[in-house]
């Protein structure tokens, strides 16, 4: 399967009477942008901001943040199953409007939302202080259920990322990169000398607003299953959860994923990359046991030699990472996990719920329990109601003159989630 992806590279964003992309500049109509959003009777005020690196503004509380893109060529359509209909994507041409996103925010869902600064000593922790960012704040009907207010959010980032990624539709991209994964027999073939490496990505999925989908299915609802690395680039995976902010997957970081970024740089060089198999987190179990036994049949029956593993969350999923690691490694196939750390603010508590001799190398993404002190913002984009009951805030944390000191994990997809780190994937 292969795919070209058509790089739009976003160097500024700013208000029109329509959207469209010119000379490298993003323009959105604010007005079509709110419309989109209310057309859900679930949501009864939508209003747009912008927010550019560099600038003394604060988002918060952040739900998603989603990267435009278009599908031009090829079957399907972008967020299949959930925005277009249920056709497999991942070949073809998709364009997107890389440096840009949309972001939705406002009133919380659940405590695990998180904050981005777009300036100031606590931006570094973000890879979204550095985007031109498409923010819509979003506010809930009286009395909507936790779980409706988090669908009508997905989707008012999901219709508005899609609507603005048209604007990138007749484009001439900056730079056109080609992803492509053949049929396993031929990809074997293709380099019978080199290792064969996959990956396999751990989604979130155990519900209570910890859930993701996949080609618009719960992926609390499916067992493991193989992948084309290019499905994930045209949205076959999309974030619906509110799990701790610092190590949140975004539907931005699904499709731009770098841990298969920097598998797809070295594929034919010192490796050959087969693909991905696709797994979920589980709560009970008998779950858990399921399907690390179908993680490391997958892996044993594509022949590989290694694996790289991501997990989303922290605390329970450890189980699963763990099963994970030592079932595969029983199988014959040399694993590296890529993780965060939560040692608690002394330092003095395991990193991990849970750990398993197998699990003997390892790529640390960094800890959220460092208390790290957030300035005052200029601007604010959202509210600041909830930050002493969400996940790294405390009471008592916030001063008066709006800023506040939590724990790192608080950011949105902080250096710890953004390491799907690229040291991993040096390990083979």
């Amino acid at each position: 399967m292969k795919l070209e992806l058509g790089k739009i590279y976003i160097k500024d964003v700013q208000f029109a009477d329509r959207t469209y992309v010119e000379n490298g500049t993003l323009y959105v109509c604010k007005e079509e942008i709110e419309k989109i959003v209310l057309e859900d009777e679930r949501l009864t005020k939508a209003t747009v901001e912008l927010a550019r690196p560099g600038e003394p503004v604060r988002i918060s509380p952040v739900k998603d943040v989603i990267e435009p893109r278009v599908k031009v060529e090829g079957p399907g359509g972008i967020f299949p199953g959930v925005i277009n209909k249920v056709q497999q994507v991942g070949e073809g041409r998709t364009h997107a409007l890389v440096g840009s996103t949309v972001i939705t925010c406002g009133k919380i869902v659940g405590f695990q939302e998180g904050v981005i600064d777009m300036s100031g000593p606590t931006a570094k922790y973000t890879p979204f202080s550095e985007t031109y960012n498409v923010c819509v704040v979003i506010e809930p009907a009286d009395g909507l259920e936790t779980h409706d207010y988090e669908a009508a959010g997905r989707m008012a980032g999901l219709k508005v990322a899609t609507y603005i990624g048209e604007a990138g539709r007749n484009v001439t991209p900056d730079e056109i990169v080609t992803y492509e994964t053949k049929p396993l027999l031929e990809q074997i073939a293709q380099y019978p000398d080199l290792p064969k490496i996959g990956y396999v990505h751990m989604l979130q999925s155990q519900g209570l607003l910890h859930d993701t989908y996949y080609y618009g299915v719960d992926a609390k609802k499916f067992i493991p299953t193989i992948m084309y690395p290019t499905e994930i680039m045209d949205g076959a995976i999309v974030s619906g959860n509110c799990v701790a902010p610092c190590d949140k997957v975004t539907t931005y970081h699904h499709l731009n994923n770098p841990v298969i970024e920097d598998l797809y740089k070295r594929h034919g060089k010192d490796l050959n990359f087969v693909g991905v198999i696709l797994t979920n987190e589980n709560v009970f179990l008998a779950d858990k046991e399921r399907h690390s036994d179908m993680v490391a049949k997958l892996a044993k029956y594509l022949g590989l030699d290694g694996l790289l593993i991501t997990e989303e969350g922290y605390g329970n999923p450890d189980t699963d990472l763990m099963m994970n690691c030592k079932k595969v490694t029983q199988a014959g196939v040399k694993v590296v996990i890529i993780t965060d750390e939560f040692p608690g603010r002394d330092g003095k508590s395991y990193s991990l719920a849970d750990a398993v001799p197998e699990a003997d190398t390892m790529v640390s993404c960094g800890q959220g329990n460092l208390i790290v002190h957030f300035p005052p913002m200029d601007k604010l984009i959202g509210t600041m109601d909830y930050v002493e009951s969400q996940i790294g805030g405390y009471a008592g944390c916030m001063n008066a003159d709006g800023s506040f000191d939590a724990e790192l994990q608080i950011i949105i997809a902080s250096t710890i989630a953004n390491g799907f780190n690229k040291l991993a994937a040096r390990t083979y």
